[in-house]
């Protein structure tokens, strides 16, 4: 399995290219914005976009998403408990003073338990609600261990802030402890911006989890 992450967009939202090297398959997560450096990446790679899914709707995480979707034809998903922030872009562009994105139609299917597949990849979908309704996870695992991806939920030494449309601080730690921690400790963790950590790292030494 091949891995890109890089920063994109005005807010450096991670984005990751995930390639199954048989078949050339692709999964995108969270194509924050830069679309003709999403493109490039995956041409380099000669993958092909098998799904475009994304950790939540925040606007700097779904910025290229319409013009990756209609360059790849590949279905954009989503959690559909954050339908409601896709369609308000307009209102979340007014509150950072950026422009509106172009949307597109985007599947409300990444419910908990579900896989996304590309190839041989395989990409559990786990609900971590909190930073917004429809916060979602993904974890692939392979020979070299198990990766998350957990959006803006759990960041290295930190974790999402809660105050913005449907937040709920109750809800992040109950998903960070119920859904994230229990994963194995080497579980390496992709965040949403930002360096990447380790599920036992973030265990033993996030602050805002052992306050």
């Amino acid at each position: 399995m091949q891995i890109e992450t890089f920063p994109t967009g005005p807010l450096g939202c991670n984005c990751s290219i995930l390639v199954d090297p048989v078949g050339k398959g692709a999964i995108v997560i969270d194509p924050g914005g830069d679309f003709d450096e999403i493109r490039a990446r995956l041409e380099r790679a000669g993958a092909q976009v098998a799904a475009i899914v994304h950790t939540h709707t925040h606007i700097d995480h779904v910025g290229a998403t319409a013009p990756l979707q209609r360059w790849s034809g590949a279905a954009a998903r989503i959690h559909e408990a954050d339908r409601f922030l896709y369609d308000m872009l307009p209102i979340q562009a007014a509150f950072l003073g950026v422009a509106t994105p172009e949307t597109c139609e985007v599947d409300g299917d990444l419910s908990d338990g579900a896989i996304v597949k590309a190839g041989g990849l395989d990409l559990h979908v786990l609900h971590t609600p909190g930073h917004t309704p429809g916060s979602v996870s993904f974890l692939i695992e392979s020979k070299a261990g198990a990766v998350a991806f957990t959006g803006d939920t759990l960041f290295r030494r930190g974790i999402g802030r809660t105050d913005l449309w449907g937040g709920d601080s109750k809800a992040i730690f109950s998903s960070i402890r119920r859904k994230l921690l229990t994963l194995d400790p080497s579980t390496r963790v992709v965040t949403g911006h930002g360096p990447s950590t380790t599920i036992g790292e973030e265990r033993d030494r996030n602050p805002f989890l052992n306050a």
